[in-house]
């Protein structure tokens, strides 16, 4: 069974351990990535990661785009929402369907 993750700055993650998602508080893109990484070569499948640090990141979080897992999926932090999330469904939504139905 696969695990879920949290990743992100701690105030924006904690709420996740509620729910019983393993959380990884981190600031520094280095070791987020470095993080991604070994998260996604171990049993995660799901990883939530806050949208500021994703975009810090993207090179690492489009490595693993086209694989079926993990999934990672941005998610709106404390400090406010990029728009990547919602850019991401999009995408989604138009890979599967064949046309962008959301705009």
């Amino acid at each position: 069974m696969y695990k879920i993750a949290a990743v992100g700055d701690k105030d924006s993650i904690y709420g996740f351990a509620s729910l019983g998602i393993t959380i990884f508080p981190v600031d520094d893109s280095a070791e987020a990535a470095k993080l991604i990484r070994k998260l996604a070569e171990s049993e995660y499948g799901v990883i939530y990661i806050t949208e500021q640090l994703a975009s810090r990141i993207s090179a690492e979080t489009e490595r693993y785009a086209s694989m079926p897992l993990p999934a990672i999926i941005p998610v709106p932090g404390v400090r406010g929402n990029t728009g990547i999330g919602l850019e991401n469904v999009s995408k989604f939504v138009e890979k599967a369907v064949g046309s962008d139905i959301i705009s």
